[in-house]
C-alpha cells in the first residue's frame, strides 16, 4: 500500500496552469492525498472539483515570495511525504506512484524529470502521449538516470520546479530562506542548506513533470533587481556569491559592474537587453547558455584588437 503523499504548489496568476496541474493530478494512477498551495494573491483560485482535497492559502499579493510560500504550502501539508510542483508543471500520470516508490529507497532529496512543452502544446487538453513526444530536456539540466535514482553531489543542481523530500527534513532544515525575495537565488541557498546538514540529492528517473509554455527572459533581466539583491544575500551568508552565470552576462551587457564584492546595476533595462534575453515563442524554453555564448563571442574580437 502507497503512503499518503502531500502535493504542494504556489500561485500568482497563471490560473489556467494552475487548472492543468489540478486536472492532471486528478488523472494521477496513485491519487496524492491533498494539494495544497501556497496563493501569492489576495483572492483563491477557482478549481475543478478533485478526488483529493485542495486546501488553499492565501497569502496576499505584493512582493514575489516564493520561498514563503512554499513554507506555508508544507507547514499546512498533512503527510509526510511531500511533492513539489511549480505551478507551471503538468505531472505524468505516474508522478504521484514514481516518486512514492523512489522515497523507499532513499531519504533525501528526490527531483523527478522535467521536458518542456512550446506554446500552444496544452491547446488541446492534456495528452500525455502528445506532451512525451513533443517535449524536450532543458539543455542545461542534467538528464534523468538510467537507474531509479541517480546520485547528485553538487548542491547547486538542486532545482525546486519538481522535487520531493520527507516534510520532518524539510522543518528541521527550517524550509526555504525567506530573506530572498523576488526571483533568484533562494533554491541554491535551499540546496547548501541541505547539503551541509547532510542530506543527500537524487535525480530520479520518472516521477516526470511537463513544463508549461510561458513567456520568459534568460538570464532573468526582467528580476535584475531582486537577482543582484538575493545574490549579495546569499554572499552574506555563504561567504560567496550565486547565479555567477547571470551576474556574468549582465555585466557583459553593460547592465551592471563589479565593484570589489558587491555588483551594482549602472544602467536602466533597455528594449535590446529585453529582446536578447527572451524567449521566442518557438522555443520551450530561454537559455540563458545560449545568451552568454552570444555575448562572449561579440566581445572576443574586440578584446582581440584592444
Amino acid at each position: 500500500m502507497t503512503a499518503p503523499i502531500s502535493v504542494c504548489t504556489l500561485g500568482s496568476g497563471r490560473a489556467s496552469h494552475l487548472r492543468n496541474l489540478v486536472e492532471a493530478l486528478a488523472r494521477s494512477h496513485t491519487m496524492p492525498a491533498e494539494l495544497v498551495i501556497g496563493v501569492m494573491q489576495d483572492e483563491p483560485y477557482d478549481l475543478p472539483a478533485t478526488p483529493f482535497p485542495i486546501r488553499q492559502h492565501v497569502l496576499g499579493s505584493g512582493k514575489l515570495t516564493l520561498a514563503a510560500a512554499r513554507n506555508r504550502a508544507a507547514h499546512e501539508a498533512a503527510h509526510e511525504r511531500l511533492v513539489f510542483l511549480d505551478i507551471d508543471c503538468i505531472p505524468d500520470p505516474d508522478l504521484v506512484a514514481d516518486y512514492d516508490a523512489r522515497m523507499d529507497l532513499a531519504d533525501g532529496i528526490l527531483m523527478g524529470e522535467v521536458l518542456y512543452l512550446p506554446k500552444g502544446a496544452t491547446d488541446g487538453g492534456l495528452d500525455f502521449d502528445h506532451f512525451a513526444g513533443l517535449g524536450v530536456k532543458h539543455s542545461e539540466r542534467s538528464g534523468p538516470p538510467d537507474t531509479p535514482l541517480g546520485s547528485c553531489t553538487d548542491y547547486r543542481c538542486f532545482w525546486s520546479l519538481n522535487f520531493a523530500m520527507r516534510r520532518s527534513a524539510f522543518l528541521r532544515l527550517g524550509g526555504f530562506d525567506e530573506a530572498y525575495v523576488g526571483y533568484g537565488g533562494e533554491d541554491t541557498d535551499f540546496g547548501r542548506t541541505a547539503a551541509e546538514a547532510g542530506l543527500t540529492f537524487h535525480w530520479t528517473r520518472g516521477a516526470r513533470a511537463y513544463h508549461q509554455y510561458h513567456a520568459h527572459h534568460m538570464p532573468p533581466v526582467h528580476h535584475l533587481d531582486s537577482v543582484l539583491a538575493n545574490a549579495h544575500r546569499f554572499r552574506d551568508k555563504w561567504g560567496h556569491v550565486t547565479m555567477d552565470h547571470w551576474l556574468k552576462a549582465f555585466t557583459l551587457m553593460g547592465l551592471v559592474e563589479r565593484h570589489g564584492d558587491d555588483f551594482v546595476r549602472v544602467r536602466a533595462t533597455a528594449e535590446a537587453d529585453l529582446a536578447l534575453t527572451r524567449q521566442q515563442s518557438d522555443q520551450p524554453y530561454a537559455s540563458s547558455a545560449r545568451v552568454l555564448s552570444m555575448l562572449e563571442t561579440e566581445r572576443s574580437p574586440a578584446m582581440a584588437e584592444a
